[in-house]
């Protein structure tokens, strides 16, 4: 063993509460963006909106508590996928009206977009990793 290894400290326990509550609602928020984008990509989940919206408002209510940690990265990450996903259903939406494949084609990309996002948040926030941009 080398001798000049030393083991990382252990966080005080307070600090480890607040990462532990952290990661429990990141768990909910992404489970519910899972369900939502799952649900987008495979027609039939009526659920989906009224899913997005409590997920999204729990981001949004929460997310002063990560400040400071490498949670409020996964915050602004979910946050900035549903109001991006949101934004572009919104833009691509006029398709649906004039053209029904157009449409589909727009809002399968758009989905797929959204589920490829919570999927590799959620796997960074479970190695316990900070998620860019």
């Amino acid at each position: 063993m080398d001798p000049n290894f030393t083991t990382p400290a252990a966080p005080p326990p307070a600090d480890l509460e607040r990462l532990q509550s952290l990661n429990t609602i990141g768990t909910i928020s992404y489970v519910l963006h899972l369900i939502v984008a799952v649900g987008a990509v495979i027609p039939g989940g009526q659920f989906g909106p009224v899913l997005l919206i409590a997920a999204l408002i729990l981001d949004l209510v929460k997310r002063d508590d990560a400040e400071g940690t490498w949670h409020a990265s996964h915050f602004r990450w979910r946050i900035r996928t549903v109001l991006i996903a949101g934004l572009l259903y919104l833009v691509t939406s006029p398709l649906w009206l004039l053209f029904l494949i157009p449409g589909w084609i727009a809002w399968t990309a758009i989905s797929i977009w959204f589920l490829y996002r919570i999927v590799m948040g959620f796997m960074a926030m479970n190695k316990g990793q900070e998620i860019g941009a």
